[in-house]
């Protein structure tokens, strides 16, 4: 016997009683017609959409909560500490203001990205958020608050933030200094080239 006719033996001894397929039949039955997403496809789709909004990398997961009375602030590298003083004290013009005082936080999170970038988009470069403070560590103003110190570093548009002074609302309200545009530093350029020539 040879050992080809010894493996096709072989193989029938392990295959017993297994029988092919009749030719029609090689194809798997799909059951029902087609059916519609579940509930967890619907959800991811709907956080992808979330995420193509612009907000979607702001996430909502834990947070260290910031103490109700310690102040915000966050700087860059490169970024003067004399700038962020002068922020601080309201040494810039606030250009535009966002209210989430009260509001829920997916609500605050979902305005906060269109309020950035639409800010940077015009050239604005000191922007005032107000946001309350609560006396507790995990009241809703105060987790609002922990949440900014989150979200806030994460845009590129963003170079500073810190609380601001009684008059401007306090800890419940923090400065935000943003980058300049391109197109704002184009600006600038000519203007100091018109200034020297």
């Amino acid at each position: 016997m040879t050992q080809s006719a010894r493996s096709d033996l072989d193989f029938q001894a392990l295959m017993g009683d297994v029988r092919p397929l009749s030719r029609g039949a090689n194809r798997a039955d799909p059951g029902h017609g087609r059916r519609g997403p579940s509930e967890a496809q619907l959800a991811r789709r709907e956080s992808a959409a979330a995420e193509v909004e612009g907000h979607g990398f702001l996430s909502d997961d834990f947070v260290d909560l910031v103490p109700p009375f310690d102040p915000l602030a966050f700087r860059r590298d490169g970024i003067q500490q004399g700038v962020v003083d002068r922020l601080r004290h309201g040494g810039y013009a606030d250009q535009a203001r966002l209210h989430l005082l009260r509001r829920p936080l997916e609500e605050c999170r979902r305005a906060l990205t269109p309020f950035i970038h639409e800010a940077f988009a015009h050239d604005l470069r000191s922007v005032l958020i107000v946001h309350g403070r609560g006396q507790a560590i995990d009241s809703p103003p105060n987790v609002l608050r922990s949440y900014l110190a989150k979200w806030l570093p994460q845009f590129p548009e963003v170079q500073a933030f810190v609380s601001a002074q009684p008059s401007d609302g306090g800890l419940g309200a923090t400065w935000v200094m943003l980058r300049k545009s391109e197109r704002a530093r184009a600006a600038n350029r000519e203007r100091q080239q018109k200034r020297r020539g």
